[in-house]
């Protein structure tokens, strides 16, 4: 019998460092350096994880990474490692970027968005995958054009702009079904209008959270980002989220923990929520 639930397949596209006090926010260092120890610049180093969905003919790609067109001094703030990439990654499905048909984008930070950019032999800025149709809330949209000064340097027009000039950019709503088994949702903490879509699979619901929810250290509701435009917005969020029925039986996944793909989530004997299970999607679907 054939599945009409969705089939997930990971999509690493390399690491990169950035200040542990600014993804933790005021959580004081003696914590977060347990989490994800600093090294002597006090930097972090964090996935980029993106997420394949196929539903029926739709195969449809959460988030693209950094990319690759920046000039060398952009990237060296950033520290880009490990083996993985973007390609490499569809490839290890048996894919390439001409069988992506839908690009839903999280938000339009550098580290979310450059990938959905490329430059073409003659230098000019095309949609990556040409055969896709990307996706972003109209809210994000309008922010991300309009930026606040905090944000601004992580809204690069060239990461986004051409795809508006190449007529592929679709507007999707919070509580919209994009296919039949992933839901548009959104939320405004980290950045206006962010989508953490809600994927339904054969055994398990899973929330793609984006940068609501970085990595499973950020589990806990009060752990909150130096980056978020709205920290008590965050938390409010997080919070709504895990006390949905369906809260302690889905999984969280995490586009930047280094270690962990994704988790489950469970209440302590204080009723605050922690990590039950967290690893590799696969094992835990």
């Amino acid at each position: 019998m054939t599945s009409n639930k969705a089939k997930l397949h990971v999509i690493h596209t390399g690491n990169f460092k950035l200040d542990g006090g600014a993804m933790f926010g005021v959580l004081p260092k003696i914590i977060w350096n347990g989490i994800n120890p600093a090294d002597e610049k006090n930097l972090c180093n964090w996935a980029m994880r993106c997420l394949l969905v196929e539903d029926g003919e739709r195969k449809i790609l959460i988030d693209t990474g950094i990319g690759h067109k920046q000039s060398e001094k952009f990237f060296g703030y950033y520290y880009l490692n490990g083996i993985e990439s973007l390609d490499l990654s569809l490839k290890d499905v048996g894919l390439s970027r001409v069988d992506i048909t839908d690009v839903l984008l999280t938000h339009l930070h550098f580290d979310h968005v450059g990938g959905a950019v490329e430059k073409d032999p003659s230098g000019n800025l095309v949609p990556a995958f040409p055969n896709a149709v990307y996706h972003v809330t109209e809210q994000h949209w309008n922010h991300a054009n309009n930026p606040n000064l905090r944000e601004r340097p992580s809204f690069l027009p060239e990461n986004f702009i051409p795809l508006q000039e190449a007529g592929v950019l679709n507007f999707v709503e919070h509580g919209e079904w994009l296919t039949p088994n992933v839901k548009i949702r959104s939320v405004n903490g980290h950045t206006m209008g962010m989508i953490t879509p809600e994927i339904h699979t054969d055994t398990k619901q899973v929330i793609y959270c984006a940068d609501l929810i970085p990595s499973s250290g950020h589990i806990p509701v009060h752990y909150t980002m130096g980056y978020d435009i709205e920290p008590l917005v965050v938390m409010q969020e997080k919070a709504k989220l895990y006390q949905e029925p369906e809260a302690l039986e889905r999984l969280y996944f995490f586009e930047h923990d280094l270690q962990s793909e994704c988790a489950s989530i469970a209440l302590n004997d204080r009723g605050q929520v922690v990590v039950s299970q967290k690893g590799n999607l696969q094992n835990l679907l």
